[in-house]
């Protein structure tokens, strides 16, 4: 299609979300339907994908030395068929034993085989297998199809008004032959695993004030775990729950940031000393923020939960929200079985840029034998804490940086990086025991932000978006993206023990998916161009490398399907932020001839 029919197209499908807002006077539809449009427009003439490796020069002389097998405290189990949580295991490694698909072979990768939802959304599901089945969801749909052709199981459709325009789910959980997920409209859902059979749905958040569900939930222990979203709209708070895997019933609920009398109490709470010390605030200006999205961590020895933390609001306005704003981007450590607060890790110390604490942390065992949690917010940077002392051994940069320390104020645009949708998001980093790297996907791509005055920003109503962005224009509610284009996307390996990189790659699109690392020694990822990467994991060498969809945002896993080796991915991002290619979403399946 030539680029003028690519403009009328755009035109179209803008007009005929004019048209759906007049007629079904449905605002979020509309709003979907306009950015896709524009968004349409925005990609004509993308460029092909592009890589290109560094190897860092103290590593030049030397590889990482392999390890014979991986520690069994990085979560590998003896077979390893399977992908039952939204990061491989409870404690969010994502690496795999399998071997079958080795930098030997990598080049004879092809796609076996495609599932169309037929559906146009925010397309960042991880993926679960489990038997002989693969698990995604979308907004409204959860979807069991076969790991090795592709072909349905069974599918269950939704009907709900979800919260916000932003048409996103980012997968489900697996636990004693049930299904979990949550929802758009601020409800947790379980499902027979073999049948799709709905088994409860149990509310715990309120759609009306702009909350909803749609991270992954985890399951151990007879439990559930997820929070709720929302925490950039004015008058949101983050909580965090675990519910009855059985019943639903709602076991414990803990508020991220101080709860206020008068606000809602969905069960028995957790024990924490949080209060508003840190939460210093101009009169009639709601403590806000703290939600979670992405998904969770948990370490079945000890039973502690560690849950990622949003943002504080306003966004932008950091004089509206004086001191520390506990426990905005941190990662807080609970007791899984009570939800009592245990401790928590502030990484963003004060934030103003929009850098949340949203990927779950990994808990890993390095080859020097320490325990460390990695982790790796929308501030760009890699850090790694040892969880015997809790102090911080490492905090690197892993993507650009620039004008991190200067502050807002009122109609003075600041141009910073990462930009309020750049670092690392949805995906956290991956653990390969073999060569003792972090591995970590990160955005490059820049804002621009002009500050409203304290009076606008305490003029804006509850339950609206609340960044404190002065733009008219609906497009930058959280800030100017530098244009379509300049931006890039970095694939960092960093040794485990010391912080320092051992190899690099930069890509020509944002790298927001799941890293896959695996003891065949490569490491799958994809990219927001459509690209899916095959890289070695020793030095990072392109192993093999194509467009396979749309918008690579979400899973990326491996697993055995009868005796062979597969990767499954999820593509066709497209939703208000992102500028992809507008494509429905898809899974598609791997393997090596």
């Amino acid at each position: 299609m030539g680029e003028w029919k690519k403009f009328i197209a755009g035109g179209v499908l803008v007009l005929g979300a004019v048209l759906a807002m007049v007629i079904y006077a449905d605002w979020n539809q509309a709003v979907q339907v306009i950015s896709m449009g524009v968004n349409y427009i925005r990609y004509v003439g993308a460029p092909a994908g592009t890589i290109a490796t560094e190897v860092a020069a103290s590593s030049r002389q030397s590889t990482p030395a392999r390890r014979n097998s991986p520690s069994p405290a990085n979560g590998a189990d003896a077979g390893d068929k399977d992908w039952p949580s939204y990061n491989k295991t409870l404690t969010s490694n994502r690496f795999s034993t399998l071997d079958q698909i080795t930098a030997a072979n990598a080049a004879n990768l092809k796609v076996l085989c495609t599932y169309d939802t037929g559906q146009y959304t925010g397309f960042t599901s991880g993926l679960l297998k489990i038997g002989d089945s693969l698990i995604f969801t979308t907004e409204f749909d959860i979807f069991s199809i076969n790991p090795n052709d592709c072909t349905l199981n069974w599918r269950v459709h939704e009907d709900y008004q979800p919260a916000t325009p932003q048409g996103v789910s980012r997968g489900a959980a697996y636990l004693d032959g049930a299904l979990f997920r949550g929802a758009q409209d601020g409800r947790v859902l379980a499902y027979d695993f073999k049948t799709g059979e709905r088994l409860w749905a149990t509310s715990i958040a309120d759609p009306k004030k702009g909350e909803s569900a749609p991270a992954a939930p985890i399951a151990w222990n007879g439990l559930v775990f997820i929070g709720n979203a929302g925490g950039d709209i004015k008058g949101v708070k983050g909580r965090m729950y675990a519910l009855d895997a059985k019943t639903g019933k709602i076991v414990w609920e803990l508020y991220l940031v101080p709860k206020a009398p008068g606000d809602v109490e969905r069960g028995p709470q957790g024990k924490s000393t949080l209060d508003n010390s840190t939460w210093e605030r101009p009169p009639g200006s709601p403590i806000s923020g703290g939600g979670t999205w992405t998904s969770y961590t948990l370490d079945p020895e000890s039973g502690l939960l560690y849950v990622p933390g949003g943002n504080p609001g306003p966004d932008f306005g950091a004089d509206m929200r004086k001191g520390g704003n506990l426990y905005t981007g941190s990662v807080v450590v609970l007791d899984a079985k009570t939800g009592n607060y245990r401790t928590h890790y502030k990484l963003v110390p004060k934030d103003w840029h929009d850098w949340d604490v949203s990927g779950a942390p990994a808990l890993i065992k390095t080859a020097a034998g320490k325990n460390l949690m990695v982790v790796a917010p929308k501030d760009g940077h890699l850090y790694g804490f040892d969880l015997s002392t809790q102090a911080m051994l490492y905090r690197e940069p892993m993507t650009k940086v620039e004008n991190a320390d200067v502050e807002f104020s009122a109609g003075q645009p600041v141009h910073f990086c990462p930009g309020s949708i750049g670092g690392a998001e949805w995906n956290g980093p991956a653990y390969d025991p073999q060569t003792n790297l972090v591995m970590i996907g990160e955005v490059q791509w820049c804002t621009t932000v002009t500050l409203q005055t304290k009076e606008q920003m305490q003029a804006a109503k509850a339950g609206q978006p609340w960044s404190g962005e002065a733009s008219l224009n609906p497009f930058n509610v959280w800030g100017k993206q530098d244009p379509f284009g300049d931006w890039a996307g970095w694939v960092y390996a960093v040794d485990a023990d010391s912080g320092q990189w051992r190899w690099r790659a930069r890509t020509n699109y944002p790298i927001q998916s799941g890293m896959t690392p695996t003891a065949g020694g490569v490491v799958f990822f994809g990219d927001m161009g459509g690209n899916f990467y095959a890289l070695d994991a020793f030095d990072g060498h392109k192993l093999w490398g194509k467009k396979i969809g749309g918008a690579v945002g979400g899973g990326v896993i491996t697993y055995l399907a009868g005796q062979s080796q597969r990767v499954a991915v999820s593509t066709g991002l497209t939703e208000i932020l992102w500028p992809t290619e507008i494509t429905t979403a898809k899974v598609s399946i791997l393997g090596v001839d």
